[in-house]
């Protein structure tokens, strides 16, 4: 995951909405607080994407 900082701003909005949906299954917003839960499945699936892009980069 501490690939996906410097890259965050690269990306363009539609990806980084992506990534989020991929992350995020609930948002619940109260007066006083906000609990989020997050998809394991989607966090698997986003370190797989980022492990390829970085034996991709690797290879070239």
């Amino acid at each position: 995951m501490l690939e996906l900082d410097p890259l965050w701003d690269e990306l363009f909005p539609v990806e980084q909405a992506r990534i989020v949906q991929l992350l995020v299954e609930r948002v619940d917003v109260a007066v006083d607080s906000i609990a989020i839960r997050l998809r394991t499945e989607g966090l698997a699936c986003l370190a797989a994407e980022l492990n390829q892009r970085l034996d991709l980069r690797s290879a070239a």
